[in-house]
């Protein structure tokens, strides 16, 4: 349904989303997706001048702007299910009320990632670093997700990365947390990085260079910013600054 794309991209870029894209559930888990047959990936690409301060570590600028972005993320999330269910559709937020609290802390995880929703819909691919990586802005964005069962028209899943042999993010990582292996679709997080490396490093790191951390929340930075494409990203901000 083509004119209700259009209507949700219009509606979400007009208030605020970076990048909008529409996926195919079908072939996940139904109770992972809770029975709904597709999902909207919403993005916010975070400040430019921002991330281009992140070179030792996260900064308190850094954090504001990415507890922002997500403060920014559930309201869309919440707008979009409220746009939705007045057309008479299902709509669903996955913002962090809606998401399973025991599933994150023990597994530092949950069931289904923004992260794979928005490779659905073919927003990007998932990086040597575990996390989203775009075209345009790099893995310097933030998701979040609507589950839905309204007919959307849906995007090209990219099942493979693009990232070949780039270890940037690899070489970036103080805590020696990403292995180097290449995502394909269907592969194991664990084997991309190890989350409980990648968070205790980055408490640590938040803890000297803000002087305080934030409990259940992981923000380093370091693999963002090397990232090529994120390079790309800000050096055409700065350009246009």
């Amino acid at each position: 349904m083509p004119a209700l794309n259009d209507k949700l991209l219009s509606f979400l870029t007009s208030n605020g989303a970076s990048l909008v894209g529409f996926a195919d559930l079908s072939e996940i888990d139904s109770k992972a997706r809770d029975g709904f047959p597709y999902g909207i990936s919403i993005a916010i690409a975070l400040d430019p001048q921002i991330m281009s301060a992140v070179k030792e570590g996260p900064t308190k600028d850094y954090v504001e702007e990415c507890l922002r972005v997500d403060k920014a993320l559930d309201g869309l999330g919440k707008i979009t299910t409220e746009f939705l269910t007045s057309k008479g559709y299902k709509a669903k937020p996955q913002d962090v009320s809606n998401i399973t609290g025991t599933q994150y802390q023990h597994g530092l995880a949950t069931k289904l990632p923004h992260k794979t929703v928005a490779t659905r819909a073919g927003l990007g691919w998932i990086g040597k670093c575990a996390l989203l990586v775009t075209k345009r802005f790099g893995s310097a964005v933030r998701l979040t997700t609507v589950l839905t069962d309204a007919p959307l028209e849906t995007g090209r899943p990219l099942n493979a990365s693009l990232c070949s042999h780039c270890t940037h993010c690899f070489d970036a990582c103080p805590a020696g947390a990403i292995t180097g292996e290449s995502w394909q679709a269907g592969i194991p997080r664990e084997a991309l990085y190890d989350a409980f490396k990648c968070r205790e490093t980055a408490r640590l790191l938040l803890t000297k260079r803000t002087g305080g951390e934030i409990v259940g929340r992981t923000f380093c930075g370091l693999c963002i910013v090397a990232c090529p494409w994120t390079k790309k990203y800000l050096e055409r901000a700065v350009k246009t600054i």
